[in-house]
């Protein structure tokens, strides 16, 4: 009997989902969803390539302490850093007291409390402190960004698809909105104050255009600070933040399927030994 009321509810319910299939499919068909401005202008991430592309690629160094430079010069007026260390940057190939002065020298202090009087204040960072914040608060944030809060970069490319693309194509994809989407969305003229980059999720963001022209970050190492360059170099930075361990699990992962290959022909041959006898006599 209960086996009999279960196989009913299950149907009922499995019947009930077909009905509102059917209703949903006959709705789709008869009145479509119609095209957004959005999804008419949207781009995918441009195709750009990376020396830690791949499943042997690894970070190069100087291209990375060339991102940090553009963040620390051009990113880090807006943006955190909050999940990063300065003692991190050790692993860029600065050595401890290229970190201690990177540390004392940037713009922005550390807030601290007075031992003494119990009272808040500001110090210079030290390499084991993380990044400090832009803004005390987010409302400051906003007040200061067009009332869009910066988001925090130090898992950006983990958080958006194509990451390391993503952040490039955004930087270098500000340009004035096409004709044709006037034409076809008169009411989708970019707001004032925002501008339009079709990277975007919603085609319009807060953040001026960081990158502007070239030359805006010196390099040390001679390459030429082009805005294509500067763009690929902070992403490259900004996917060291969010993966800095990416060389070492690339290399844990090799050495498991390594192992996993030796063990599996071990396995095969010394199943054909203690089988070989048996088989001869079956």
């Amino acid at each position: 009997m209960v086996r009999i009321g279960a196989f009913l509810v299950g149907l009922f319910f499995a019947g009930w989902l077909l009905i509102s299939f059917l209703f949903g499919a006959v709705a789709y068909v008869s009145d479509p969803p119609q095209p957004t401005v959005e999804h008419e202008f949207h781009k995918a991430p441009k195709h750009v390539s990376f020396s830690f592309d791949g499943p042997f690629g690894r970070y190069d160094r100087q291209q990375l302490q060339r991102g940090f430079q553009v963040f620390k010069e051009v990113c880090s007026a807006c943006h955190s850093l909050k999940f990063v260390a300065f003692r991190d940057l050790e692993a860029l190939g600065y050595n401890e007291a290229e970190v201690k002065a990177i540390a004392k020298q940037w713009a922005i202090k550390t807030p601290d409390v007075d031992p003494k009087t119990g009272e808040m204040s500001t110090r210079d960072p030290v390499p084991a402190d993380h990044f400090p914040k832009p803004f005390a608060n987010n409302v400051a944030a906003a007040a200061a960004n067009n009332n869009a809060i910066p988001p925090d970069l130090s898992l950006m490319t983990k958080a958006r698809h194509h990451g390391s693309a993503y952040v490039y194509s955004l930087i270098t994809g500000y340009q004035p909105q096409p004709a044709e989407l006037l034409r076809e969305f008169p009411d989708a003229k970019t707001p004032e104050g925002l501008h339009y980059n079709p990277y975007f999720a919603n085609l319009n963001l807060a953040m001026a255009p960081p990158l502007t022209a070239e030359g805006q970050v010196s390099y040390g190492d001679g390459t030429k600070p082009t805005v294509d360059q500067m763009a690929k170099d902070v992403a490259a930075f900004l996917t060291w933040t969010a993966e800095p361990k990416l060389e070492n699990r690339r290399r844990a992962g090799l050495a498991t399927i390594v192992f996993l290959l030796i063990a599996t022909g071990l396995a095969y041959m010394a199943y054909q030994n203690i089988w070989a006898d048996k088989k001869k006599a079956a």
